[in-house]
């Protein structure tokens, strides 16, 4: 298993946790490594997908992207919560 990067790639509204450029890393399918805050609403819509990513299935064999990257949304609909919907791009490492 590789390390996954979790890139910020837009933020639609206003998210209190994230800005475009942020990242963090999944280690060996199941550790995270970060040095920032981590919101776990958004966690939850990784949950279905990192295991596969890391043990190298294609995000495009999943719905999720194109070969190199999977792209997933956190759930929050910032149209009627006021908050901010974040965009995440989701790599194998070394596989750039």
């Amino acid at each position: 298993m590789r390390t996954l990067r979790v890139k910020v790639v837009r933020v639609k509204g206003y998210c209190p946790v994230y800005n475009p450029g942020d990242e963090f890393f999944i280690l060996e399918g199941y550790k995270l490594r970060t040095e920032k805050e981590i919101c776990l609403h958004a966690l939850a819509s990784l949950f279905p997908w990192y295991v596969a990513l890391s043990r190298g299935v294609p995000p495009k064999a999943l719905g999720l992207g194109n070969q190199e990257a999977a792209y997933i949304q956190c759930p929050d609909p910032c149209e009627y919560t006021g908050g901010g919907t974040v965009v995440f791009e989701i790599r194998r490492l070394g596989d750039e």
